[in-house]
Protein backbone atom coordinates (compact mmCIF):
# COMPACT_ATOMS: atom_id res chain seq x y z
CA UNK A 1 0.00 0.00 0.00
CA UNK A 2 0.90 3.86 -1.03
CA UNK A 3 0.11 5.62 2.58
CA UNK A 4 1.50 9.10 1.02
CA UNK A 5 -0.95 9.02 -2.08
CA UNK A 6 -4.11 8.62 -2.42
CA UNK A 7 -5.59 5.79 -0.25
CA UNK A 8 -7.22 2.88 -2.11
CA UNK A 9 -6.62 -0.77 -0.78
CA UNK A 10 -8.62 -1.94 -3.47
CA UNK A 11 -11.24 -3.98 -1.03
CA UNK A 12 -14.36 -3.19 0.30
CA UNK A 13 -13.80 -4.92 3.93
CA UNK A 14 -17.71 -4.16 4.43
CA UNK A 15 -18.14 -7.14 1.37
CA UNK A 16 -16.20 -9.95 3.22
CA UNK A 17 -19.22 -11.96 3.90
CA UNK A 18 -20.60 -11.01 0.41
CA UNK A 19 -17.37 -12.24 -1.54
CA UNK A 20 -17.68 -15.33 0.96
CA UNK A 21 -21.16 -16.21 -0.12
CA UNK A 22 -19.88 -15.50 -3.76
CA UNK A 23 -17.11 -18.23 -3.34
CA UNK A 24 -19.20 -20.83 -2.04
CA UNK A 25 -21.95 -20.31 -5.25
CA UNK A 26 -19.81 -20.22 -8.11
CA UNK A 27 -18.51 -24.10 -8.25
CA UNK A 28 -18.96 -24.75 -11.90
CA UNK A 29 -20.81 -21.57 -12.83
CA UNK A 30 -19.89 -18.81 -15.54
CA UNK A 31 -19.45 -16.09 -13.19
CA UNK A 32 -19.85 -12.64 -14.59
CA UNK A 33 -18.53 -9.72 -12.15
CA UNK A 34 -19.81 -6.05 -13.27
CA UNK A 35 -18.37 -2.59 -12.23
CA UNK A 36 -15.78 -5.18 -11.36
CA UNK A 37 -13.00 -3.01 -9.50
CA UNK A 38 -10.16 -4.68 -8.45
CA UNK A 39 -11.26 -8.40 -9.48
CA UNK A 40 -11.71 -9.46 -5.75
CA UNK A 41 -15.02 -11.01 -6.02
CA UNK A 42 -13.75 -12.58 -9.33
CA UNK A 43 -10.91 -14.14 -7.48
CA UNK A 44 -13.30 -15.18 -4.80
CA UNK A 45 -15.62 -16.74 -7.47
CA UNK A 46 -12.58 -18.43 -9.66
CA UNK A 47 -11.38 -19.86 -6.15
CA UNK A 48 -14.68 -21.40 -5.47
CA UNK A 49 -14.56 -23.39 -8.81
CA UNK A 50 -15.88 -21.45 -11.54
CA UNK A 51 -15.58 -22.14 -14.48
CA UNK A 52 -15.12 -18.74 -15.95
CA UNK A 53 -15.43 -15.49 -15.07
CA UNK A 54 -15.61 -12.17 -17.01
CA UNK A 55 -15.17 -8.94 -14.85
CA UNK A 56 -16.45 -6.02 -16.49
CA UNK A 57 -15.11 -2.49 -15.21
CA UNK A 58 -14.47 0.95 -17.29
CA UNK A 59 -10.99 1.77 -15.21
CA UNK A 60 -7.79 0.22 -16.86
CA UNK A 61 -6.02 0.69 -13.70
CA UNK A 62 -8.45 -1.36 -11.90
CA UNK A 63 -8.59 -3.95 -14.64
CA UNK A 64 -4.98 -4.33 -14.58
CA UNK A 65 -5.10 -4.45 -11.05
CA UNK A 66 -7.68 -7.53 -10.52
CA UNK A 67 -5.86 -8.91 -13.72
CA UNK A 68 -2.35 -8.97 -11.06
CA UNK A 69 -4.85 -9.97 -8.20
CA UNK A 70 -5.85 -13.23 -10.13
CA UNK A 71 -2.49 -14.15 -11.39
CA UNK A 72 -1.10 -13.61 -7.67
CA UNK A 73 -3.41 -16.40 -7.35
CA UNK A 74 -2.94 -18.73 -9.94
CA UNK A 75 -5.77 -17.86 -12.13
CA UNK A 76 -4.58 -17.29 -15.59
CA UNK A 77 -6.00 -17.62 -19.05
CA UNK A 78 -8.40 -17.51 -21.53
CA UNK A 79 -11.05 -18.31 -18.90
CA UNK A 80 -10.65 -15.43 -16.79
CA UNK A 81 -11.60 -12.07 -19.11
CA UNK A 82 -11.08 -8.55 -18.39
CA UNK A 83 -13.25 -6.15 -20.33
CA UNK A 84 -12.75 -2.17 -20.44
CA UNK A 85 -15.72 -0.53 -20.73
CA UNK A 86 -18.82 0.86 -19.88
CA UNK A 87 -21.47 -1.65 -18.13
CA UNK A 88 -24.32 -0.18 -19.04
CA UNK A 89 -23.16 -0.36 -23.05
CA UNK A 90 -21.37 -3.97 -22.54
CA UNK A 91 -25.09 -5.19 -21.47
CA UNK A 92 -26.95 -3.81 -23.95
CA UNK A 93 -23.92 -5.51 -26.82
CA UNK A 94 -24.14 -8.50 -24.56
CA UNK A 95 -27.36 -10.15 -25.17
CA UNK A 96 -26.15 -13.69 -26.17
CA UNK A 97 -24.01 -14.28 -23.55
CA UNK A 98 -25.62 -16.45 -20.46
CA UNK A 99 -24.07 -17.07 -16.48
CA UNK A 100 -25.03 -19.07 -13.48
CA UNK A 101 -23.79 -16.43 -11.15
CA UNK A 102 -23.79 -12.45 -11.54
CA UNK A 103 -22.57 -9.85 -8.74
CA UNK A 104 -23.50 -6.14 -9.68
CA UNK A 105 -22.21 -3.95 -7.21
CA UNK A 106 -22.78 -0.25 -8.84
CA UNK A 107 -21.29 3.11 -7.66
CA UNK A 108 -24.07 5.01 -6.21
CA UNK A 109 -23.54 7.76 -8.99
CA UNK A 110 -21.69 8.05 -12.11
CA UNK A 111 -20.88 10.59 -14.76
CA UNK A 112 -17.71 9.53 -16.18
CA UNK A 113 -17.61 11.35 -19.04
CA UNK A 114 -16.90 8.10 -21.06
CA UNK A 115 -20.47 6.90 -20.07
CA UNK A 116 -23.00 7.07 -22.82
CA UNK A 117 -24.91 8.59 -19.97
CA UNK A 118 -25.23 9.13 -16.20
CA UNK A 119 -25.86 6.30 -13.71
CA UNK A 120 -27.59 6.93 -10.64
CA UNK A 121 -28.40 3.63 -8.80
CA UNK A 122 -31.48 4.70 -7.33
CA UNK A 123 -33.24 6.68 -10.29
CA UNK A 124 -31.71 3.31 -12.65
CA UNK A 125 -31.75 0.35 -10.23
CA UNK A 126 -34.66 -1.62 -12.23
CA UNK A 127 -33.21 -0.75 -15.52
CA UNK A 128 -29.93 -1.80 -14.49
CA UNK A 129 -30.96 -5.16 -12.62
CA UNK A 130 -33.23 -6.09 -15.44
CA UNK A 131 -30.33 -5.73 -18.21
CA UNK A 132 -28.08 -7.44 -16.21
CA UNK A 133 -30.78 -10.42 -15.38
CA UNK A 134 -31.33 -10.93 -18.89
CA UNK A 135 -27.78 -12.31 -18.92
CA UNK A 136 -28.99 -14.74 -16.30
CA UNK A 137 -28.80 -18.79 -17.34
CA UNK A 138 -32.21 -20.71 -16.00
CA UNK A 139 -31.73 -21.05 -12.79
CA UNK A 140 -28.87 -18.54 -12.11
CA UNK A 141 -28.70 -16.16 -9.29
CA UNK A 142 -27.93 -12.07 -9.11
CA UNK A 143 -26.27 -11.03 -5.91
CA UNK A 144 -27.45 -7.21 -6.59
CA UNK A 145 -25.58 -5.02 -3.95
CA UNK A 146 -25.33 -1.26 -3.57
CA UNK A 147 -23.85 1.53 -0.66
CA UNK A 148 -26.54 4.20 -1.06
CA UNK A 149 -27.34 4.78 2.30
CA UNK A 150 -30.97 5.89 1.51
CA UNK A 151 -31.73 2.99 -1.29
CA UNK A 152 -35.06 1.39 -1.86
CA UNK A 153 -35.29 -1.42 -4.26
CA UNK A 154 -38.24 -0.67 -6.19
CA UNK A 155 -40.03 -4.57 -6.04
CA UNK A 156 -43.26 -3.74 -8.31
CA UNK A 157 -40.48 -2.73 -11.22
CA UNK A 158 -38.80 -6.26 -10.29
CA UNK A 159 -41.91 -8.62 -10.21
CA UNK A 160 -39.72 -10.85 -12.86
CA UNK A 161 -37.77 -11.54 -9.55
CA UNK A 162 -37.39 -13.64 -6.81
CA UNK A 163 -35.80 -11.55 -4.46
CA UNK A 164 -34.45 -12.04 -1.05
CA UNK A 165 -32.78 -9.36 0.71
CA UNK A 166 -29.51 -10.40 2.02
CA UNK A 167 -28.10 -7.42 3.73
CA UNK A 168 -28.34 -8.81 7.60
CA UNK A 169 -26.58 -11.76 7.00
CA UNK A 170 -24.10 -9.81 4.66
CA UNK A 171 -22.62 -7.11 7.09
CA UNK A 172 -19.56 -8.36 8.88
CA UNK A 173 -20.22 -7.91 12.95
CA UNK A 174 -17.19 -5.51 13.02
CA UNK A 175 -19.52 -3.41 10.59
CA UNK A 176 -22.66 -4.00 12.43
CA UNK A 177 -22.66 -0.27 14.19
CA UNK A 178 -23.05 1.02 10.43
CA UNK A 179 -25.50 -1.66 9.21
CA UNK A 180 -26.45 0.49 6.13
CA UNK A 181 -22.88 0.64 4.65
CA UNK A 182 -24.68 -1.46 2.14
CA UNK A 183 -27.89 -3.66 1.14
CA UNK A 184 -27.59 -6.48 -0.60
CA UNK A 185 -30.10 -8.42 -2.54
CA UNK A 186 -30.00 -12.28 -4.25
CA UNK A 187 -32.47 -12.20 -7.28
CA UNK A 188 -33.50 -15.23 -9.74
CA UNK A 189 -36.15 -14.83 -11.99
CA UNK A 190 -39.27 -16.61 -11.47
CA UNK A 191 -40.48 -19.66 -13.37
CA UNK A 192 -42.73 -19.01 -16.12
Amino acid sequence: MNFTDYLDTGLFLDHRLTRRMIRQLARDKRFLNLFGYTGVATLHAAAGGASSTTTVDMSRTYLDWAQRNLALNGFTGKKHELVQEDVLGWLEDEAQRRYGLIFLDPPTFSNSKRMQRTLDIQRDHVILIQATGRLLESGGILIFSNNYRRFRLDREGLTDFEIEDLTAATIPKDFARNPRIHQCFRLQRKAK
